[in-house]
């Protein structure tokens, strides 16, 4: 029975601050649904939910991906609201980590569920097998964990953890939802305490905890070590644990304590006494204010163990140690480490051996193959590379002989031999075959569940490779490529950050040719994040200083042409955006037949930023834009105001949602939660318009524009702005050069002009700007700092 899991309508127990974002992510992916939790003791019975809801548009960063989608989330109840769940297809439970609490639970709702839906818990580490002992015979194989990383709607991982009962239907079907849907990397983990993600995770921040105080080493140079100068994230080791809250991290401790006697790592299951000391006095981190790390005035202060007392966070990493970790060749940086006598470097080496060490002895128990501990680093963790790519990576023989010395010497923080198959001649885990799996005792290919079939280019492991294609056309700005028997082409930018310069601008005008000459579509689309970061600033700063005026408009116009290329190109163009598109990349965008955004895409138009206005055809677009939903004779101005706001104060969206309210983006422009699948469904995209038979539109001849009036209604705001302060006299030259061109110049009101007059008008107040002194002081400015400046 492979029955489809059709989600109508799905239901979160639980509105804590898991349960509600939760919601806030089923919401925030178009699905309908129910936060239940306990009812209020007075007033409204649901009371508690609606305290939840409200406090999701507080968080930071924002769990909603649109602020009105809060209002789409049902409160309900578990004394009154329990018939809401007849009606739901997926109920995720996800109320306090306690057994007998979730046990009654479930006791609770069993009447109420329907006969079709499945039922998961999102516990981050309690028996599935035993949460599952409650439920009536006809609901088990309907019931598995669903672990989901926080924040949800930002975090990759999902831990899917079937229990004996599940069926494999189910787990293959809800595995489909939480990747497409949800936007999800899944990882299937076995019923064992704290499944996969925190079951290294955790071990990983108690060896560094260990071997802090093994070395002497100040919890700042720790964080120093353990940040992004191993490839992971910057709140590193103790920012982590005060992120999570040091009571969290205690309780977590506690746990594998409880839950894992026969671990033989367990003498180090337990809180540090500095950790148990902060947490009597109230300084469980970043939500008290104090922890590890607390703040004065602008200073950033770190816990001085010596000391008893807290002092400025300095935390520096030993030049001959950051010389090490610069190595480029992984098995020549390990070496150096482990033979170094500096602290710093003995420091790094015990943490990477004794996480390889437990990640070897326990795969077996919690996982079924080596992929799913990396991806569950990566995804869940932040890490650029999971412990056994780390490991293969820097040479599989040589690591584990060093392991198994260290052991022997007693040097290893627990005297458990490696298992056997890491001795028996292999070079790793990871290989063209796929992972090795300890209990087939062979290697495993990726899963075979069709929705894989979306992800054109997977998140690759260490020695995966993937076609990229054949090229069909490439010049040092562009490459464009096509998989064999498509006739969509693809065409991705080489640039750094993908910033559009004349070889990006040359190639993409080519890429268009040769897509109308040979194929039915084409999809710009990078492999990597940002989609593009916009103009290349340095090269045009180049031409304004060497004061070649007539470079820098050709520059300009090269853009506008491109832009226009796109948009009237005899088959479709769909841009395929994720991550940063702003400026030049946010207006290639537009010009697009269609535009396919992965939900993380951040898009704006920032060029007043750095004292200039858009002129690759974004202001023009956005005036076609206004008559056309203004109609003959309507409105023009109405139609502007967001779009102008949004461009003069150089607003970016923080997701795909957004840009649409922001007017960045088309309201019928396709969202895409994996960004893995982007590219799968912007072909698609592009082939269902070729297959409609797809024209350009027809020249914008007869633009109706908002003229003087608007232009001068437009400054009187900008005026209050000046008066205020909120605004800079420079801001107030730029924002009144955008208003010009975009309600179409010193024109009536109801003027009709065309494109050509439009980008003129771009190009002249753009160059203009360009000329200005404190114009080229911000773009030198942004060049320098990566910052705007306010002058």
């Amino acid at each position: 029975m492979s029955k489809k899991l059709l989600v109508r309508r799905a239901a979160v127990l639980g509105a804590g601050v898991m349960g509600a974002q939760i919601a806030a992510h089923l919401t925030n992916a178009g699905v309908d649904t129910v936060l239940f939790d306990l009812p209020a003791k007075e007033g409204d019975p649901n009371g508690v939910v609606g305290k939840a809801i409200a406090n999701l548009g507080k968080l930071s960063p924002a769990p909603l991906a649109s602020k009105p989608l809060a209002e789409r989330i049902t409160a309900a109840n578990y004394e009154t609201g329990l018939e809401h769940l007849r009606g739901c297809d997926l109920i995720i439970e996800a109320i306090a980590e306690r057994m007998d609490w979730k046990q009654d639970l479930y006791k609770k709702i069993a009447p109420f569920v329907a006969d079709h839906a499945v039922l998961a818990s999102n516990t981050s580490g309690l028996g599935i097998n035993k949460l599952a002992e409650v439920l009536p015979e006809q609901l088990r194989h309907r019931f598995c964990g669903v672990h989901f990383f926080n924040p949800p709607r930002y975090m990759h991982l999902a831990e899917l953890i079937p229990a004996r009962t599940t069926d494999a239907a189910v787990l293959e079907s809800l595995e489909t939802f939480l990747t497409t849907t949800l936007g999800k990397g899944v990882v299937i983990a076995k019923d064992t305490p704290n499944f996969i993600g925190n079951r290294i995770g955790v071990f990983s921040m108690l060896a560094g905890m260990h071997h802090t105080e093994q070395f002497g080493l100040g919890f700042d140079t720790v964080d120093a070590l353990t940040g992004p100068a191993i490839g992971r994230p910057k709140s590193a080791t103790f920012r982590t644990a005060d992120v999570v809250g040091l009571d969290t991290m205690a309780h977590v401790i506690k746990t594998m304590a409880d839950t894992l006697p026969e671990d033989p790592w367990h003498s180090y299951f337990q809180a540090p006494k500095w950790l148990s000391a902060l947490i009597e006095k109230g300084a469980l981190g970043q939500k008290t204010g104090a922890g590890v790390y607390t703040k004065r005035g602008k200073d950033i202060l770190v816990l001085d163990l010596q000391a008893q007392d807290y002092r400025v966070s300095a935390g520096e990493l030993d030049a001959d140690v950051a010389t090490m970790l610069k190595e480029k060749d992984p098995s020549r940086k390990f070496a150096a480490l482990r033979g170094s006598e500096h602290p710093q470097a003995q420091f790094l080496w015990a943490i990477f051996r004794d996480t390889f060490h437990y990640s070897a002895y326990h795969l077996e128990s919690i996982a079924d193959t080596a992929r799913e501990v990396d991806f569950a680093m990566r995804w869940g963790y932040g890490w650029s590379l999971g412990p056994f790519e780390t490991w293969q990576a820097a040479g599989w023989k040589q690591i584990a002989d060093w392991i198994a010395e260290d052991i022997v010497a007693g040097k290893a923080m627990s005297n458990a031999p490696l298992p056997n198959w890491v001795f028996d001649g292999r070079d790793g885990v990871h290989g063209n075959a796929g992972s090795y799996s300890p209990a087939r005792n062979s290697y495993v290919p990726r899963s075979s569940n069709p929705v894989y079939a979306r992800q054109r280019f997977p998140d690759p492991l260490l020695g995966e490779k993937f076609s990229q294609g054949r090229t069909v056309y490439e010049n040092d700005g562009v490459r464009m490529w096509v998989d064999e028997g498509d006739d969509i082409a693809v065409v991705s930018f080489k640039t750094k950050m993908h910033t559009v310069n004349d070889q990006v601008l040359n190639g993409l005008q080519e890429a268009i040719a040769v897509a109308e000459r040979d194929f039915a579509g084409l999809v710009i689309w990078q492999p990597k994040e940002p989609f593009s970061a916009g103009a290349d600033l340095a090269g045009a700063l180049g031409l304004l200083q060497a004061g070649d005026v007539k470079g820098f408009e050709a520059m300009v116009a090269n853009f506008q042409a491109t832009s226009q290329r796109i948009k009237y190109a005899l088959v479709p163009v769909v841009a395929a955006v994720r991550g940063l598109a702003l400026g030049g990349g946010c207006e290639f965008q537009m010009h697009a037949a269609s535009s396919v955004f992965g939900l993380e895409s951040y898009v704006g138009l920032v060029e007043a930023g750095v004292g200039l206005l858009p002129a690759g055809g974004g202001l023009k677009e956005f005036a076609v834009r206004a008559s056309d939903a203004a109609g003959p004779g309507g409105d023009v101005f109405a139609q502007l105001k967001t779009a102008f706001e949004s461009v003069a104060m150089g607003k970016v969206s923080a997701s795909a949602m957004e840009a649409r309210e922001l007017k960045l983006a088309r309201d019928n422009d396709t969202v895409v939660f994996n960004a893995f699948e982007l590219l799968h469904v912007a072909k698609a995209q592009a082939r269902a318009l070729a297959e409609n038979g797809y024209r350009p539109p027809l020249p914008a001849r007869r633009v109706q524009v908002a003229g003087d009036v608007g232009i001068a209604t437009f400054k009187m705001m900008l005026v209050n702005m000046l008066e205020g302060r909120f605004i800079s006299p420079h801001d107030y030259e730029i924002a009144s050069r955008i208003a010009t061109v975009i309600c179409g110049g010193e024109v009536d009101r109801g003027a009709l002009v065309d494109e050509e007059w439009l980008l003129k008008l771009e190009r002249e107040h753009f160059v203009a700007l360009a000329q200005m002194p404190k114009t080229q002081e911000r773009i030198a400015h942004m060049l320098k700092t990566g910052k705007p400046l306010r002058n």
